[in-house]
């Protein structure tokens, strides 16, 4: 079965995001870790008429034919002894919404560009993956647990978090201000744009350091503060954001973006921001800090971004604009608050 990202179809040939690679998700339109994206499945969506017109389709079954890369010699010398006689590597994702995780017309196999990159980091060390779907609020949990070796899930990497665990880049991290397309809003780039707003935002998510941080800065200066709304998945957002709720959602650009472009009449994103803001961030495959498997995960997608295979598999999800040259272990993350 062929099924819009959100919605069942009747069984046909399967075209895998044609439109989106001729046109990104994130064009013209300038992700990080997100709870409030989290944890909702993309099945039964409104969004099926809109997007069938938009060309976004995608191949949802559980038969996903996958994106593969070859396995690196390189990569494989890395892995630590404890995992080099290992067959499977466990990965924990957040089958919350479409491009970047979500369910399969089977409702239980995650499918989406997170598991694709768990893919090639498994071809090049020579590894099967085991996926494991998790609330995106649990990845660290089910890190610490020993239940899984790795979580893909949308993770920034932040200073505070690289106390407790190993990174591997592997995508720029963009945010995105999400609103209504009848909205009167027109630009947010700066505090004083969101001056008396009432904003969507993750709880514990970086989006929410940033959206408190610039709430500071406006009280400092005499504006009106922001109040600031929580939600647990990605359908309560969106259905607060059509009602009047709230008037905009901050949140991973990859996801605001694909809303946007299935539904122009509904959405639109009046601006963008690095999940490092001040500085920049990148997104990584998180492993529990000191047990090795970092360097093998960054000298494997390496290997998978040489080869070409890496491309594919954003292009597939149009997240071309999100690409990043060259994976880092460990790569400067979004500074401690105080």
């Amino acid at each position: 079965m062929t099924r819009t990202i959100g919605a069942r179809r009747a069984p046909g040939r399967t075209r895998l995001l044609a439109a989106a690679v001729a046109l990104p998700l994130l064009v013209t339109l300038a992700a990080c870790s997100s709870s409030a994206d989290a944890e909702e499945p993309a099945g039964g969506s409104d969004l099926a008429e809109a997007a069938e017109k938009a060309g976004l389709e995608v191949n949802t079954t559980a038969d996903q034919d996958r994106i593969h890369t070859t396995e690196s010699a390189e990569a494989i010398a890395l892995l630590p002894d404890a995992y080099q006689d290992v067959d499977t590597l466990t990965v924990s994702v957040s089958a919350y919404v479409a491009p970047l995780a979500f369910l399969a017309d089977d409702e239980k196999t995650p499918i989406g560009n997170e598991t694709d990159i768990a893919q090639l980091i498994g071809d090049a060390l020579g590894k099967k993956i085991e996926w494991e779907v998790k609330a995106w609020a649990d990845w660290p949990l089910a890190l610490q647990s020993g239940d899984v070796d790795a979580s893909i899930s949308n993770i920034t990497v932040t200073e505070e978090r690289k106390e407790l665990y190993d990174f591997a880049s592997y995508r720029v991290d963009q945010l995105g201000w999400l609103t209504r397309a009848d909205s009167d809003l027109e630009s947010i780039t700066e505090p004083a744009d969101i001056a008396g707003l009432t904003v969507a935002v993750g709880s514990g998510t970086n989006q929410e350091k940033i959206l408190l941080a610039w709430d500071e800065q406006n009280k400092a200066a005499g504006l009106e503060p922001v109040t600031v709304e929580y939600f647990e998945n990605d359908g309560d957002t969106i259905l607060a954001l059509q009602s009047g709720r709230i008037d905009v959602s901050f949140g991973p650009n990859a996801t605001a973006a694909y809303k946007v472009r299935v539904s122009p009449d509904e959405f639109k994103v009046v601006g963008t921001l690095n999940g490092g803001w001040p500085n920049t961030a990148q997104i990584a495959a998180a492993t529990l800090k000191g047990n090795g498997l970092s360097a093998a995960f960054t000298a494997a997608l390496n290997h998978a971004i040489e080869d070409g295979s890496y491309a594919k598999v954003l292009e597939r999800w149009g997240l071309q604009d999100e690409a990043i040259e060259k994976s880092e272990e460990n790569p400067p993350g979004l500074p401690k608050t105080e």
